[in-house]
């Protein structure tokens, strides 16, 4: 029975063809495939067209942690393929709907194994396995595969140390749909027998094109590896002649078109169903650390699979052992995708989490987290960007500072601790160089007055971001406000919210898309009021600091209580968050 080519591992490319910085056009059943090495060697295998306007990938520039279409800008990340950034929207983190189409990849005897939906792992070769394999000549061919196995089968070609026996014996050691195995034997009285196995694996390009990529069993020595290359290279070349003269007088077979997979594009980040705080990954916990005084960081890799695309500012739920959930911001920099990064501070006054993780949770413990979401989101057209980091809250400028940094694109990053092992990741912000600055132990005082020296003028196109304990936070941005800053150019994460929570109102919730009216009562959200009537909500802190759970509103007058909109929001009053706000007026129309 011939296999299903949809379900095998075929070789897409040689290891030589995908060096690092490079972009590799290929092709594998019909399908146009744009194959690149990131920095960390991990081969990425995927639909060659951008999601934007088709345009290939193939063209486009690798920086070896992220492939940028050269049309647009779009950036995609390593291992998941995800858009992290769009140059359009630079206010906005693209939605992780935006994902690029990626095939799988095994690295194995010099070539690249792809497949559409392949099966299992990619063909070992006992002869290879056993050897030191030496990739041959790539060959191109116009004729089907099966054309080209028939032909192997009856090739030739001498073995290494006798490329001048004009007579070597020829054995057909394996043949299979896509692959044909053959050595050559030749030998006399003086020098002995010698013989060469060589393993010719043949990738269906579409129905008239192949690939033959021949694969030596055992290294030439390495003063006669250009002559063996050479001898097969000059073989093939007849090889070939001959396939394609038959195929010439073979009718056409009918061409292979691919299935092009649509991808919604919400440009934007938008909520995922199901709602609320509902774990969607498993992940180990493969590495913790000390990362500063009082800090512990934690590497978080996938059981299995890829982990979801991130941007600059995103953050996991955690959901730990002993039932509560935290927030924490993703501090990896860019192509570093085959984990997550936190940094978790143990608070002297901890109700259980951050205590958790520094004492409870070990490496080697399995944990559950949200996928990443982004309500910090970077801007990357500034003339110019200011990063304050107060404390712990280094950890989502940080990824920030990183990314800028691999863009060459102008930053400073303003670290305010006690002392110098107080500065959290502290090898990371080394290795940004001159654009950090440290500020160490300085007074509230002293702390307001550095604060007002860095935000005292404004100049178009820059951007403020801040994140830190509150009192920080509200003084940078009234020292901003005070020397011009817009608020739309100030932006800021809290580590929750510090504003008393007045709850005593009852107030009603219509919702205009789904024609139901619902009371909100004293000592409850409209978070808790919605989910409890069947409506599907998000949310991450639930305390009004990280802005997932925000709802547009269409008509009445909301009550801010939360700490994520800024004041220019709060008087539009145009979003909610869910979570805390409630009503100033008796009623208010959601726009859900």
């Amino acid at each position: 029975m011939t296999a299903d080519p949809f379900t095998m591992w075929h070789p897409v490319a040689s290891a030589h063809d995908v060096p690092y910085r490079h972009v590799h056009q290929a092709q594998l059943l019909g399908r146009e495939l744009a194959v690149w090495r990131a920095d960390d060697d991990y081969v990425n295998v995927w639909e060659n067209r951008c999601l934007h306007r088709g345009v290939r990938l193939s063209i486009g520039s690798n920086d070896g942690t992220e492939l940028r279409c050269q049309y647009h800008g779009w950036r995609y990340a390593n291992r998941s393929a995800g858009c992290t950034y769009i140059p359009a929207h630079p206010a906005d983190a693209p939605a992780r709907t935006i994902c690029n189409r990626t095939f799988g990849s095994v690295e194995r005897y010099g070539l690249i194994w792809s497949g559409e939906s392949p099966v299992g792992d990619p063909p070992t070769v006992d002869v290879l396995e056993a050897g030191t394999p030496f990739g041959l000549r790539n060959l191109p061919v116009n004729a089907p595969v099966s054309l080209a196995v028939r032909h192997l089968q009856s090739h030739r070609f001498a073995p290494c140390g006798r490329l001048d026996a004009e007579a070597p014996s020829m054995t057909v050691d394996g043949v299979s749909d896509y692959s044909v195995t053959l050595t050559a034997r030749a030998g006399d009285s003086q020098s002995g027998d010698s013989q060469s196995t060589v393993v010719f694996f043949v990738q269906p390009v579409d129905s008239a094109r192949c690939v033959i990529r021949g694969v030596l069993a055992d290294a030439p020595p390495a003063g006669e590896q250009l002559a063996v290359w050479r001898h097969h290279s000059t073989e093939l070349d007849q090889l070939r002649t001959a396939i394609e003269a038959e195929a010439a007088s073979m009718p056409a077979p009918e061409p292979m078109v691919p299935v092009l997979q649509q991808v919604p594009l919400h440009l934007a980040e938008v909520p995922d169903a199901p709602a609320g705080r509902q774990p969607a990954l498993r992940v180990q916990v493969q590495r913790k650390w000390g990362a500063a005084a009082g800090v512990a960081a934690f590497e978080l890799a996938p059981l299995e699979g890829v982990l979801p695309t991130f941007q600059p500012g995103a953050h996991i739920d955690v959901h730990l052992p002993n039932g509560l959930v935290r927030q924490y911001s993703i501090t990896n920099g860019p192509g570093e995708s085959a984990s997550y990064r936190i940094g978790v501070k143990l608070e002297p006054d901890s109700s259980g989490g951050s205590s958790c993780l520094h004492e409870t949770v070990r490496e080697g413990d399995v944990l559950a987290i949200s996928e990443p979401r982004n309500n910090f989101p970077l801007r990357r057209d500034s003339t110019r960007t200011v990063l304050m980091a107060g404390g712990i809250g280094i950890t989502p400028l940080l990824a920030m500072a990183q990314a800028l940094d691999r863009m060459s694109l102008p930053f400073e990053l303003h670290c305010f601790v006690q002392s110098a092992e107080h500065v959290a990741f502290a090898e990371v912000v080394d290795g940004l160089g001159g654009s950090v600055v440290r500020h160490l132990g300085l007074s509230p005082d002293e702390t307001v007055a550095e604060i007002r020296r860095l935000a005292a003028s404004y100049e178009s196109f820059s951007n403020l971001y801040v994140c830190g304990p509150g009192p920080m936070l509200e003084a940078v941005r009234r020292e901003a406000s005070s020397a011009g800053w817009p608020d739309d150019a100030v932006h800021f994460e809290y580590f929750k919210n510090t504003n008393e929570i007045d709850d005593s109102s009852t107030f009603e919730v219509a919702l205009a898309r789904s024609a139901m009216t619902v009371t909100v009562p004293a000592g409850a959200t409209i978070l808790e009021v919605l989910r409890g009537h069947g409506v599907i909500m998000p949310s991450s802190c639930e305390q009004g600091a990280c802005g997932t759970c925000v709802a547009t509103v269409l008509e009445g007058e909301p009550d801010h209580q939360d700490v994520y909109l800024n004041d220019s929001e709060h008087r539009a009053g145009d979003r909610i968050m869910t979570c805390v706000s409630r009503a100033a007026s008796d009623r208010l129309v959601l726009d859900l």
